[in-house]
Order: C-alpha cells, then sequence, then structure tokens
C-alpha cells in the first residue's frame, strides 16, 4: 500500500462535544491539509466512537506493510482524499467526562454527536461511520435512534442485534469473555490510571486464578477495585432471562429496524468470530424492505484479524486475507465505499454481490512449516444469505452414534450421562474473542492440550469423556459444502430442576502422517439454558424425567467437507470457560452455591427424534468470487 501524502493534516484536537445531560466527550476532528474552516466548501464525515483511545492504536488496521497504527494515521489516509475524520473517546473512557457503563450510553451520545458534526463549518451534513467491534456496536446503537446526517456505514463484527443471543450471552447461557474484557479495560480506566492503588490492585490480581473459582461475588473479584466495571459486568451476568434490561437502546436493534436510516451499509464479520449471528440478524434486518445496498464479507479470521490467514491452529491459506483478495486493502475498501455514498463516486463496473463467503476446507489437511493444520479454502459470492443454492437438510441422531439423513424408527433410543459442574468440559477454540489470557477462538483439533483453561487429561481427546456424546456421518462419498445456518433440535429431560445442552459442529480429517490419529476440527457450537424451555422470558424449571425439545442454534458456518470426511455432532452440557456453568441446582449460574450432578438424557427414538439441520450444497454449484472481488 502507498503512503498517505505526507502533508501535514489540520487537527482540531480534543473538542469537547457537550452530550444532553451535560457530560462531555473529548473529539479530535482531522481534516485535510490546508483546509479552512469556515473559508473552504465544507466536507463529508467520517465517524468513529471509540472506548479505546481516540488517538491510540487501532490493532488490526494496517499501512505500509505496518500491522496496528494510531488512529491519527488512518485519519489521514481519508483525509488526504477529501474527507473530514471524527474520532471521539465514549463517554468514562480516556479523555471523556461522565460514567462508563458498557453499550448503554451509545445511542443517545451518538445521537449527539452527529447534531454537533451537522453544526460545524467544515461538515456538509452527509456522515459515514466506521469501526470495529465497540466502534461497530457504537455505530447500530447510534442508527437506531435515526440520527441526522447518517448517511452510510461499515460496520465490522459488531453491532448488537440482540446481545441476549449474541455477544453478551447466548440462550440464556452468560459469556465469559465480558469478565476477562471488564478486567482488561478497566485497568486503562481514568479510575485506574489517575490512582496508582487502584492500578497496583488491578494487576495484582490473577485472573486465571479466578476463573478456577467461580462464580464471583461483588466486592470479591478481580474487578473489586473497580466498581464501575465490577457493577455493570453483574447487572449483565445476573439478568439471565430476557427482560426490560435486554431491549434497551444499545444492545437490541431488532426492535429498532424500522427507525434506522434506510442508508447503504457494508457488514464484515468472521466464522470465528464472537459476532456471527449478530452480523447475519443485522443482514435479515437491514435488507427487509428497503431499498439500499446491503453487503455482507464473512470470512474465516478471528475477530477482527482481517489479514491474519490462520485462526487458532486452522491454516486457511494466502487466500484468506482480505487485503489482495476481496480489494487491494481494507482502507481502499471503505474508501471506495464512501467515495460512492458520500462523494458520489460512479458506481464500479464489476459485479457487487450481496455477499462475499469464506468457504473453509479443501486443503491438505498437513501440517505446514509453522506446525499448524491446512484446511483451505476459497471465496464464494451468492446473491443472498443464506446461499441460495444450499437447501437444509436434516442429519438426525441414533443412539449407535450413526449421524445420517434416515430418522430413528424404533421407539426406544436413548442416551444418559452425568454432567458434574466442577469438571466442565474445556473450551478448546471456537467462536469467540477477548477471553486472553484465559481462553482464546479458532479451530483446533477437540483434543486435550495443556494450552487450553481447564484441561485435566492432556493428550485424550474431548470425545472420550463420558459427558460428551458424538454422533457421526460414515465417511463422506462426495464431497459437499455446508453453508447458511445451522440447527439442532434435540429431546431432552434431566434430573436436576435446570441444566445446559451443548452441540458442536466438527469437521473430521481421516487419518494420516503428519495426524495418524484423525484430526477432528471445530467449526461452530451452541448451548441451550434448559430453564428458558418455552419461553425466554421467565426461567422455569424441568419436571424430572419428563421429555422436552429443546432447539440449540450454533452460528451459521461455510464449509466444504471433502471426501472421505465425517461430520460430526458433539452433544454436552458444559463449555467453559466460554460459558458460564449451570449449577443444575436451579439458580442463576452467576449467584449458584449450590452444585449439583445432572443425570441428562437424550432421546434419539421416533416419537422423540433429535437432529441437526445444515444447509448443504454441491460444490460445483457455488460461485467462485473473481481475484479482488468488487469495490463498492
Amino acid at each position: 500500500m502507498t503512503a498517505p501524502e505526507v502533508s501535514p493534516a489540520v487537527l482540531l484536537a480534543d473538542q469537547m462535544v457537550r452530550m444532553r445531560d451535560g457530560v462531555r466527550l473529548t473529539t479530535d476532528v482531522h481534516l485535510p491539509p490546508g483546509y479552512r474552516p469556515g473559508h473552504d466548501a465544507p466536507l463529508p464525515v467520517i465517524l468513529e466512537r471509540t472506548p479505546y483511545g481516540k488517538a491510540e492504536v487501532s490493532r488490526s488496521e494496517q499501512i505500509d506493510g505496518r500491522l496496528g497504527v494510531p488512529r491519527p494515521d488512518v485519519a489521514r489516509y481519508f483525509t488526504a482524499r477529501g474527507f473530514a475524520v471524527v474520532f471521539q473517546d465514549c463517554r468514562g473512557r480516556y479523555g471523556s467526562e461522565g460514567h462508563f457503563t458498557k453499550y448503554l450510553s451509545e445511542g443517545p451520545d451518538g445521537f449527539d454527536t452527529l447534531a454537533w458534526i451537522l453544526q460545524q463549518p467544515w461538515s456538509n451534513g452527509r456522515v459515514g461511520t466506521m469501526g470495529l467491534s465497540y466502534a461497530a456496536h457504537t455505530q447500530m446503537a447510534l442508527a437506531c435512534l435515526n440520527p441526522p446526517g447518517l448517511a452510510c456505514m461499515v460496520l465490522d463484527s459488531g453491532g448488537f442485534s440482540n446481545g441476549y443471543q449474541c455477544g453478551i450471552r447466548q440462550s440464556g447461557a452468560f459469556e465469559l469473555k465480558q469478565a476477562t474484557w471488564a478486567y482488561k479495560q478497566a485497568k486503562l480506566s481514568p479510575a485506574a490510571q489517575q490512582d496508582p492503588l487502584v492500578l497496583a490492585a488491578l494487576e495484582a490480581e490473577d485472573i486465571r486464578q479466578w476463573f478456577t473459582r467461580m462464580p464471583w461475588r461483588p466486592g470479591h473479584s478481580p474487578l473489586a477495585s473497580a466498581p464501575e466495571y465490577e457493577d455493570y459486568l453483574f447487572e449483565q451476568w445476573r439478568a439471565d432471562a430476557f427482560d426490560e434490561s435486554w431491549r434497551q437502546l444499545g444492545i437490541y436493534a431488532q426492535g429498532y429496524y424500522d427507525a434506522i436510516p434506510d442508508v447503504p451499509v457494508a457488514l464484515m464479520s468472521s466464522w470465528y468470530d464472537a459476532y456471527v449471528r449478530t452480523t447475519m440478524e443485522n443482514y435479515a434486518g437491514l435488507t427487509q424492505g428497503r431499498r439500499s445496498p446491503v453487503r455482507l464479507i464473512m470470512g474465516p479470521w478471528l475477530h477482527g484479524d482481517r489479514n491474519t490467514t490462520h485462526s487458532g491452529d486452522a491454516e486457511f491459506g494466502p487466500r484468506a486475507a482480505f487485503d489482495g483478495n476481496l480489494a487491494q486493502h481494507w482502507l481502499g475498501f471503505r474508501l471506495a465505499w464512501f467515495q460512492r455514498w458520500l462523494q458520489d463516486a460512479p458506481a464500479g463496473a464489476a459485479p457487487d454481490p450481496a455477499a462475499r463467503l469464506f468457504l473453509m476446507g479443501g486443503g491438505s489437511g498437513a501440517r505446514d512449516a509453522q506446525g499448524r493444520f491446512d484446511h483451505g479454502g476459497a471465496w464464494i459470492q451468492a446473491d443472498a444469505w443464506p446461499v441460495p443454492q444450499a437447501r437444509a437438510t436434516a442429519f438426525y441422531l441414533h443412539a449407535d452414534g450413526r449421524l445420517d439423513q434416515r430418522a430413528p424408527a424404533g421407539d426406544a433410543g436413548q442416551l444418559r450421562y452425568q454432567y458434574d459442574p466442577r469438571n466442565p468440559v474445556p473450551t478448546i477454540g471456537g467462536a469467540l474473542t477477548s477471553g486472553q489470557p484465559v481462553f482464546e477462538g479458532g479451530g483446533f483439533d477437540q483434543r486435550e492440550d495443556a494450552r487450553f483453561f481447564g484441561v485435566r487429561q492432556p493428550g485424550l481427546p474431548l470425545a472420550a469423556r463420558d459427558d460428551v456424546l458424538v454422533f457421526q456421518t460414515e465417511p463422506l462419498p462426495e464431497a459437499l459444502a455446508v453453508a447458511g445456518p445451522v440447527t439442532v433440535r434435540l429431546h431432552i429431560s434431566s434430573d436436576c430442576p435446570d441444566t445446559d445442552f451443548t452441540a458442536k459442529l466438527i469437521d473430521v480429517y481421516p487419518p494420516s502422517a503428519d495426524y495418524p490419529q484423525g484430526y477432528a476440527l471445530n467449526l461452530t457450537d451452541g448451548i441451550f439454558r434448559c430453564r428458558f424451555h418455552e419461553t425466554w422470558d421467565e426461567a422455569r424449571p424441568l419436571a424430572p424425567g419428563k421429555v422436552y425439545e429443546i432447539t440449540i442454534e450454533p452460528f451459521a458456518t461455510c464449509n466444504l467437507f471433502q471426501r472421505g470426511h465425517r461430520i460430526r455432532l458433539d452433544i454436552s452440557s458444559s463449555n467453559f470457560p466460554k460459558y458460564d456453568v449451570n449449577p443444575n441446582s436451579g439458580e442463576t449460574a452467576a449467584d449458584a452455591r449450590e452444585k449439583r450432578i445432572a443425570l441428562n438424557t437424550l432421546h434419539l427414538s421416533a416419537a422423540h427424534p433429535s437432529s441437526v439441520t445444515l444447509c448443504v450444497a454441491t460444490p460445483s454449484d457455488l460461485t467462485p468470487l473473481p481475484a479482488h472481488g468488487a469495490l463498492p
């Protein structure tokens, strides 16, 4: 990538923008070199609101081969091309005033910021937003209020559709990345940066040790020295029913889609990101009954790692990077988007598919020079999501471990296991983020390894545990692609008033010289907290022995299962520390003091069938994406 022009941009630093409640948010305004506010023609504006520091390094931005560059360098790229760029610290972060309550202030604060931008002499009244992760959440939050001037958005790996179902909780269970994020960010809070004792107290905590002592108690947690962060964490953790607290602006775009202006939106995420469901639900919500284009990009990456070609131990090859495959680079992609929708540049001549998707799989399965597993993959394009060529196909679970398209025929068929909350199944990768230094996401052989938190028997496969039920197909006679939502319908019962069920979809490679035991690569997983078997709005206990039908919705995926591979589904009752552990006692997991061993039953009969529905396509029916995709 060629470096931006060297002429210094005009910087209006540390503008204190007043919100409706009087709190002031510190804001940097970057203008083109030599620009004279009030004299020169006003400009279209690009806005990013971030909790990570308006002038700090943005870890995933790349310029001239440097991965992780300061935001002013990103601003300079756009100002040199005729834009004003605004970076703002979120409330209670870095130089901004106010109390930080994660997610819930971003809608009004974003609206007020846009109203302020429209009053400035350097603004022409057309604003595009951009940002990764939390800076995607801030975009969606302000959009829900139909703010003045919003003309387009680029949402990268975030923008809550429903925080209860993705990003904070999933189907009743709490995502413990919220705890690791809170601990790391508390150390960067104004309170910790201004008081050496607060910072020293936080740094003295061993967060990994604290994960062996869950649930925590208010005032007795690694966040005790930062009550601002401890308070909101416990509010999220304890709110396990889908009540009004989950329908708030900032974490529930599903309740506001009608209010969001009909503007062009680019949505990007990745199959091992924590926001797959959010992205797909936003795609559905923002395309329904609207005219403006919505474009979907899904890579194989971890959260925001768009130019890292591996996730966990799974290597996808050089074609997996965004730069050089979908566009020259990510900055250039956004520039073209903003030029099209803020500067009225003509549309490009190349086709502009609705969805650009990385189809994982197709690699050699060998160990590469870096010790990673070669899973491979290639980009495809589609006219919509879900992929129209893929058909929903049910695969049934059988008591002998088979997974096939034949429904159970007999009246008998069930498998039982004991789930002990003191010995949960350890998390080995998956679609998650912000878990370090406790856990990490990505694709891994589903085998216990000392790298992973909670592992007790390194070297043994998770399938060897007596609380993991394994169902798999025969080796596939022909390759098939799975591209779309994944739905697991189970008939279950338990002897406890509450318990969890988990499901994990796996691509099983046959034995090879590098992996003589084969390789079981995790693709996606999900969970269901059974106290919500009737409604998310209210917890209701299970009746002992009664059969219930539940639905687990792992994140969507896009994977090529090669000839000779097996499709595998693992069923269990825990996945820790990705999710909090259900105590089985009927107490909320956030406050439990009693932990019971549950005898859980999976029913597999004709009367009570259990299945997984996958969107299956013949690989040749999928459309390859040309090199460099299509610029907006």
